[in-house]
């Protein structure tokens, strides 16, 4: 098998990246309306959506385990293709309980989906060059999910326009375009990413299932011994508890500006593709980040400038202004997730590092659960206004986290400083596994951050 180069990564990185968060472009103009067409209530998809939340946190911490044990590219395919039969469901579903199947699967394939290919991307760059910036092909993709979320959900939006098409609802032709680019997507994956595996078959996935545990074990065991890796996914927390208010307080916001709630929906539309394009803005923003502050000091300020945001959002006057801040938000949303993840990938060697990243997401499902309740309930007492700004504090408040993983950096020279010393794995039984190769609130099938 001949070597890739750290070009070379960087390129199958990206494209599989951006055909992955297509599908979910596509999506996100006609979930919602979809689901009531099909005899849905507004409570009823409620519930619906929770099975998927529910999934998530119960698999998020082993799956993570399996995908170091086993591999990244098995467990990514496998996700990929729950998530190719979760469409074909949605795009028949008639029933409560065929969307609750739908966002079941969902769960399933988030839980699998989250980490691996961005594992194998660093992992295998490194293996390319030990001294590569891996950070730049994480900004890049920072980059991509916004072009390609931003892209699906216009295109959604025009096929809606277009549509029927004979039997096809309109509704439902964004699905079945959908499901022809999950399935091309499942294609590259196969062929693009490249994964040496010395053990497969039978013996590796039983191995594979008694290690993952472990592996889980030794990831918690880190968080115990690095005050860096623990300040780090104790970001999570904070940024979970503040997404609530640009996620889900926005609309209310909006709503109170304009004075209409249907004329506020009509505005969030193109909003909401232009707020994933500025994402893609702010990550392309990254490699220059980088090298005027530095990643910590860098990853700090966008936390406070976020918070700032924030509270634009609930202090500035008319729907502009609003939206503005909105925008602003994005952007820097688009520019601090590469940051952040950059710094947590070096605290953690290849073995245990999808392990890491799940503990990073997981961190967030308890901040925005709280949020959602603190900040819901304050918008009904004080006001939408009052909730988006200590949302806003919050989310700011996150900023000193970075300070142990700036210490680190200023007190031991790269490259090896930056990666903690890890305990070496186990040694696999015969046919065991092989050492190899982002935030996210409930979204629509198909991954929809």
């Amino acid at each position: 098998m001949t070597a890739l180069s750290v070009r070379q990564v960087r390129f199958r990185y990206l494209t599989l990246y951006g055909l992955r968060w297509l599908p979910t472009g596509l999506l996100i103009p006609v979930m919602i309306l979809l689901m009531q067409e099909r005899g849905l209530s507004l409570s009823q998809i409620g519930l619906v959506a929770t099975a998927q939340g529910l999934v998530v946190l119960a698999l998020e911490l082993p799956t993570g385990g399996f995908a170091d044990a086993l591999g990244r590219k098995p467990v990514l395919v496998t996700a990929w293709a729950i998530c190719l039969v979760s469409l074909a469901v949605f795009a028949v579903a008639d029933s409560f309980w065929l969307f609750f199947l739908v966002w079941a699967l969902q769960g399933v394939y988030r839980a699998l989906d989250s980490g691996p290919l961005e594992s194998w991307y660093v992992d295998a760059t490194l293996a390319a060059d030990p001294d590569a910036e891996y950070e730049r092909g994480l900004g890049w993709a920072g980059t991509v999910i916004g072009l390609a979320i931003g892209t699906g959900a216009l295109l959604g939006g025009g096929l809606v326009a277009v549509g029927p098409v004979g039997p096809v609802s309109a509704l439902t032709l964004p699905v079945l375009v959908a499901i022809a680019l999950q399935a091309v997507a499942l294609v590259a994956l196969l062929v693009l990413m490249v994964e040496a595996r010395p053990a497969r078959g039978a013996g590796a996935l039983r191995a594979s299932m008694v290690e993952a545990p472990r592996m889980v074990g030794q990831a918690v065991g880190l968080l115990r011994r690095s005050r860096v890796l623990l300040a780090l996914v104790a970001v999570e927390l904070f940024w979970g508890f503040g997404m609530v208010t640009f996620e889900s307080l926005l609309p209310l916001r909006l709503a109170d500006v304009v004075g209409d709630a249907d004329r506020a929906a009509a505005l969030l539309g193109p909003a909401g593709s232009a707020a994933w394009l500025a994402n893609a803005l702010g990550a392309a923003l990254t490699p220059l980040l980088l090298r005027r502050l530095g990643a910590a000091p860098a990853a700090a300020l966008m936390r406070v400038l976020q918070g700032a945001t924030v509270v634009g959002m609930g202090l500035l006057a008319g729907p502009v202004g609003v939206l503005v801040a909105y925008l602003a938000c994005y952007t820097i949303h688009g520019a601090s997730n590469p940051l952040h993840m950059g710094l947590l990938h070096r605290q953690v060697d290849g073995p245990y590092r999808t392990s890491v990243l799940s503990l990073n997401s997981m961190m967030a499902q308890p901040g925005f659960a709280l949020g959602a309740v603190v900040l819901t309930a304050l918008a009904d007492r004080n006001g939408v206004s009052t909730a988006m700004l200590v949302g806003g504090v919050v989310l700011a408040l996150a900023a000193p986290l970075y300070l142990p993983a700036w210490r680190a950096a200023r007190a031991t020279p790269p490259p090896a400083a930056d990666a903690l010393p890890v305990p070496a794995p186990a040694p696999a039984a015969a046919g065991g596994p092989a050492e190899a190769t982002a935030p996210a609130a409930a979204g629509a099938p198909g991954g929809a951050p």
